[in-house]
């Protein structure tokens, strides 16, 4: 389990003075690349072995408004991880409300385009996923 915090800015919010909904898939990755990081593995390092994870599924519930300057505090978890792919899973809170849950799918892929096993190519990495799995 890993915390991030994202404070909400102004120009993420829409007419309405409400955060709009497509700033939670960049707040996923913000916490996502924090989640790595403390995981021991910096997305700029794959990025130099020419390995890439993009995005293949996507999921949020939105329960609350957020509005700037709100201080979104985001829980991520793995929920699943196979040799090829895993999925993290988001809890984002304002104090102690939820605003938000959500999940994110991601292989992992050579730059040229084919997916590649993370059990096989990063050993421990994927034991540190594996690790990380909450229901």
């Amino acid at each position: 389990m890993y915390m991030h915090t994202h404070k909400v800015q102004y120009y993420e919010t829409d007419k309405m003075q409400i955060t709009h909904h497509s700033n939670y898939i960049r707040f996923m990755e913000e916490a996502r690349i924090g989640f790595l990081a403390a995981c021991g593995y910096k997305y700029e390092d794959f990025e130099k072995d020419g390995v890439v994870s993009p995005v293949v599924s996507v999921s949020c519930n939105f329960k609350k408004s957020t509005t700037f300057p709100d201080i979104i505090n985001i829980k991520v978890y793995v929920k699943s991880v196979t040799p090829v792919r895993f999925v993290l899973g988001y809890i984002m809170y304002v104090n102690d409300n939820i605003v938000c849950t959500a999940s994110s799918g991601h292989c992992f892929m050579k730059k040229e385009g084919h997916i590649i096993s993370i059990k096989k190519e990063y050993p421990e990495f994927f034991e540190v996923l594996t690790g990380e799995i909450e229901e």
